[in-house]
C-alpha cells in the first residue's frame, strides 16, 4: 500500500500544513509574544493540531480501503444523528449552534459531515444500474446533500450548508446534463444583475435596467437552448429577432414618443415564447421543449422571487452583506469592515510582503477572524503578491494532482469520492479567497488547512486521507 501511495499529494499536504502555521503564527502574533510554540497561544495549539491530524491521516491509510465502501452508509448516518443532536446543544458561539463543546475541546460536526456525505454518494451512486439521467436516481441523490445541508442550516451556520453546493461539479462529471449546471449559473447572473441594477433606469424612461437585462437574458438563454437541446435554428431566430426587434422598437417609443414601462411588453414577449414553445411541443413531442419551457418560467419566477427573499425573508446582517458586495451600500464600519480591512492589508502587502510577524493590520488586530475565515489577508500582508501566488498555486497544483487521481481509478466508488474532494477544496479556495478579496459574499467558511482550528484541519484530513487510501487500493490483488 505505501508503494502505491501518491506522495506528491502527500507532499503538497504537508508543504500547505507548514504554510499554514506560519500564517497562523503571523495572525495571532501579539507584540511582545516570546515563545511561538506554547500551547497558551493559537500558534502552539495549531502544532497540537496539526500533529493530531498527520496520525489522524496515518490511521485511516493502515485501514483497508475496502473499509470505507462497506461502512459508507453507517458513518453518513452517524454523522446525521450528530448533526441532529448539534441543533439543540445549548452553547451558541458567534450567533451559531453547530459546535459541540466537551470540556476544553471544541468540535464542529459539519466540518466531518463533508467527508461523511462523499462516501455516501461514491456508494450509491456506484450501486449497479445508477444512472443520474434517472429523475428518481438524480432525486435520492439530492436527497443525500439535502439532509445534512438542511440540519446546518438549522445549526444557524449557512456558509457550511452552502458548501454541498460543490457537490454539483462531480454530478457535472458523473452525467449529470450540463443544463442544470447552466440554470445554477443563470441564476446567479438574473440575481446580480436584477438586484444590482434594478434602481438604474434605462435611457431616462421608466425602465428597470436590472428587469430589463434579466428578461432579455431570459429569452436569449431560451432561444440558446432550443438551438442546443432542439436543433431547431428557426425557432432560435425567430425568439431572437422577435424578441429582440419588438424590445428595441418599445425602447424606442419609450424614449422618444410616449414614455412606459418596457418591462411590460419584455413579459408579455416571454408569455408568448413560453406558449409557442409548448405549441411546439405538443406538435413535436420532443420533451426537450417542455424542460425549455420549464427554465423560463422557472427563470422568471425566480427573478421576481429573489426581490421579495432578499428584502423580506433574509435576516438584515444578511441582505447589508449582499448589498455590500454588489455596490449598493458602503458600510465600512459594519458589514463591509472585514472585507475593507482584509484589502488594506493585502494591498499593504506589496510585491514581496512585509516579511514574517511584520505585518501592521494584522497585528494591530484590525482585521476581524484574521487567524480563521480571513487567513489569506494574513499571507497578502506578510508574504506579497509573491507569496500569495505561491499558496495558490499549491492549491492549483492539488486539485490537478487529484483530478488525476480520481481519472485513474478503476472503479466508480473511487472515482465519484474522489470528484467530491476536488469538488469541496475547489469551493473552499474560491469562496475564501474571493471573499478576502471582496469578489464574493463573506459566508464565513474556512481556507484547508490554514484556518485555525482543529476541526477543520481534522476534516480536510479525513477527506483527502480517504481518497488516498481508496487510490492506493486501486492495483491489489484482492484474494
Amino acid at each position: 500500500m505505501l508503494r502505491s501511495l501518491d506522495w506528491w499529494t502527500i507532499g503538497i499536504y504537508l508543504a500547505l500544513l507548514v504554510f499554514g502555521w506560519v500564517s497562523v503564527c503571523g495572525a495571532s502574533y501579539t507584540y511582545g509574544d516570546t515563545d511561538l510554540f506554547s500551547l497558551s497561544t493559537r500558534s502552539g495549539m495549531q502544532i497540537v493540531w496539526i500533529g493530531t491530524s498527520i496520525t489522524l491521516g496515518f490511521v485511516i491509510l493502515m485501514l483497508d480501503d475496502r473499509f470505507y465502501d462497506s461502512f459508507a452508509f453507517i458513518i453518513y448516518g452517524l454523522l446525521l444523528i450528530l448533526l441532529f443532536a448539534t441543533i439543540f446543544n445549548p452553547h451558541t458561539i458567534k450567533g451559531s449552534r453547530s459546535w459541540l463543546v466537551l470540556g476544553p475541546l471544541r468540535l464542529q460536526p459539519a466540518e466531518f459531515a463533508k467527508f461523511a456525505t462523499a462516501l455516501a454518494l461514491a456508494k450509491f451512486m456506484s450501486t449497479y444500474g445508477y444512472n443520474i439521467n434517472k429523475w428518481k436516481h438524480f432525486l435520492a441523490t439530492l436527497a443525500i446533500i439535502l439532509v445534512p445541508m438542511m440540519f446546518i442550516v438549522l445549526q444557524r451556520e449557512t456558509g457550511s450548508a452552502l458548501v454541498y453546493t460543490a457537490f454539483f461539479l462531480m454530478f457535472y462529471r458523473e452525467g449529470m446534463p450540463g443544463s442544470i449546471l447552466f440554470t445554477g449559473v443563470a441564476a446567479v447572473i438574473y440575481f446580480v444583475v436584477g438586484i444590482r441594477y434594478e434602481g438604474s433606469m434605462l435611457l431616462g424612461t421608466p425602465t428597470s435596467v436590472g428587469k430589463f437585462s434579466v428578461l432579455l437574458l431570459i429569452q436569449v438563454f431560451t432561444a440558446g437552448l432550443v438551438l442546443v437541446y432542439c436543433k431547431n435554428k428557426k425557432i432560435f431566430t425567430q425568439i431572437l429577432l422577435y424578441g429582440i426587434g419588438i424590445t428595441l422598437l418599445a425602447v424606442f417609443v419609450s424614449k422618444f414618443i410616449y414614455s412606459f414601462d418596457v418591462v411590460w411588453v419584455q413579459i408579455v414577449l416571454t408569455v408568448v415564447m413560453i406558449g409557442y414553445l409548448l405549441w411546439t411541443a405538443l406538435g413535436s413531442r420532443i420533451r426537450n421543449y417542455y424542460y425549455i419551457v420549464l427554465f423560463a418560467i422557472g427563470s422568471m419566477a425566480f427573478f421576481y422571487s429573489a426581490d421579495y427573499v432578499l428584502n423580506n425573508v433574509m435576516e438584515k446582517h444578511q441582505r447589508t452583506r449582499i448589498n455590500v458586495l454588489l455596490g449598493l451600500e458602503e458600510d465600512l464600519r459594519g458589514a463591509g469592515y472585514n472585507v475593507h480591512q482584509s484589502e488594506i492589508a493585502i494591498g499593504s502587502g506589496g510585491l514581496e510582503g512585509k516579511g514574517f510577524l511584520n505585518g501592521t493590520q494584522t497585528k494591530l488586530k484590525y482585521v476581524p477572524e484574521q487567524d480563521t475565515d480571513f487567513i489569506f489577508c494574513t499571507v497578502g500582508e506578510e508574504e506579497g503578491f509573491v507569496g500569495s501566488a505561491g499558496v495558490l498555486l499549491l492549491f492549483l497544483a492539488l486539485i490537478l494532482r487529484l483530478i488525476k487521481l480520481a481519472e485513474r481509478q478503476p472503479f466508480r466508488f473511487g472515482r465519484v469520492y474522489g470528484y467530491s474532494v476536488v469538488s469541496i477544496f475547489l469551493f473552499h479556495v474560491f469562496i475564501n479567497v474571493g471573499m478576502v478579496l471582496g469578489l464574493t459574499p463573506v459566508i464565513g467558511i474556512p481556507l484547508p488547512f490554514f484556518s485555525y482550528g482543529g476541526s477543520s484541519l481534522w476534516g480536510f484530513t479525513f477527506l483527502l486521507f480517504i481518497f488516498l487510501r481508496i487510490d492506493a487500493g486501486r492495483n491489489l490483488i484482492r484474494t
